[in-house]
């Protein structure tokens, strides 16, 4: 068996464990300071939105030797607006200006054309108006909400309220940290961007319902014990899982990885960089947040409960009480070694039969 096996097993049995819950508010206070530096992101420097949220024109050209930064520049003096531009594999370039007044956008092919030397007919313009923006950008929100509603229901009725809470919290937490990323990194929000939320918030949904079933199936008597907390379960029943969602995160993150860093990046398929990057940042929170956020939250909740607070209150006093008893017995066990004969230090005394006519003389007979 692999180290990471026998790991996972003693974790399992509950062999070793890290106390997840009980430092649950570092565990806040990282996640408090990384969804502010991802608000103050988003605040400051805003969405690169697409040009299928803002509206807009995409230029094609055939073959061409115009670099993409001339491109840029000529795009940019043509329209008035920054330009995002890409080379195909064709070797020809698709110059995308986001927010640009489409009534313009003949006025712009020509002055492209005129500054590329090509012909005006050779460059195929596709326009997408505000309002066909505005309906994709509402079209996603519904889908956002719609999803978040879906949840919490099936939570609150597979599980608990309490467990529904703390997951939708754990998914808006992923989805600020996301977009935060998005915002600090400049890079575009196309649709491909919007359905990689969408598919890393099932993924961090499947990775706390995963804690969350550990949890309830170890919980079901828990008031009939006094041996555990509803913490030490919850801690208990991330442990068990601990390396399971290890080892499917890095499994899940090698491709998009792949896509990220050498497609989008060594590669230069920026087209890539619109969903690869919302589902490697994604990824990695979701499984931070199932872990640090959101069974903590829940053991946070529960233990709110009367019943919980008297259960705790049970197997602390139990806890305490056998610290006392432990600590009576060792006293005791010195008490017995105090009252124990000492040691003989030195020679024996020699028996009287030896030694009958005195000390150190020899007997009548021998005189």
């Amino acid at each position: 068996m692999s180290k990471l096996g026998n790991l996972g097993a003693r974790l399992h049995r509950g062999e070793i464990s890290y106390d997840f819950v009980g430092k649950r508010k570092i565990w806040y206070g990282v996640s408090i300071l990384i969804t502010i530096t991802a608000i103050v992101g988003l605040a400051v420097r805003g969405l690169n939105m697409g040009i299928d949220f803002q509206g807009g024109a995409v230029f094609t050209t055939a073959k061409t030797s115009v670099s993409v930064a001339q491109a840029e520049t000529y795009a940019k003096e043509a329209s008035g607006h920054d330009a995002v531009v890409q080379k195909l594999g064709t070797g020809g370039l698709r110059i995308q200006i986001a927010g640009m007044d489409t009534t313009k956008s003949d006025a712009t092919k020509i002055a492209l054309a005129k500054d590329m030397k090509v012909d005006p007919e050779s460059i195929a313009a596709d326009l997408v108006g505000p309002s066909w923006g505005d309906e994709i950008a509402n079209k996603a929100w519904e889908g956002l909400g719609i999803f978040m509603v879906l949840v919490v229901i099936y939570l609150a009725i597979a599980f608990e309220w309490r467990m529904a809470v703390a997951a939708l919290v754990a998914l808006i937490h992923d989805i600020t940290i996301t977009t935060g990323i998005y915002a600090l990194v400049g890079f575009e929000v196309t649709p491909g961007t919007v359905i990689g939320l969408l598919t890393i918030l099932g993924y961090s949904l499947y990775d706390t319902v995963v804690v969350f079933d550990s949890l309830k199936e170890q919980t079901k008597d828990i008031t009939k014990q006094t041996r555990f907390t509803y913490s030490d379960i919850a801690n208990q029943s991330i442990n068990g899982t601990l390396v399971r969602s290890i080892n499917t995160t890095i499994v899940a993150l090698l491709p998009v990885a792949g896509l990220l860093f050498i497609g989008g990046g060594f590669l230069g398929a920026g087209t890539l960089n619109d969903i690869s990057l919302s589902l490697f940042v994604g990824l990695a929170a979701g499984a931070y947040s199932s872990i640090f956020i959101a069974t903590p939250l829940v053991a946070d909740l529960k233990e709110a409960e009367p019943q919980m607070k008297a259960l705790k209150k049970r197997v602390l006093a139990k806890r305490a009480q056998a610290v006392a008893e432990e600590e009576m017995a060792e006293a005791r066990g010195d008490d017995d070694r105090d009252d124990a004969a000492p040691a003989v230090v030195g020679p024996r005394n020699q028996p009287a039969s030896r030694n009958r006519g005195g000390r150190g003389r020899p007997s009548g007979k021998h005189r």
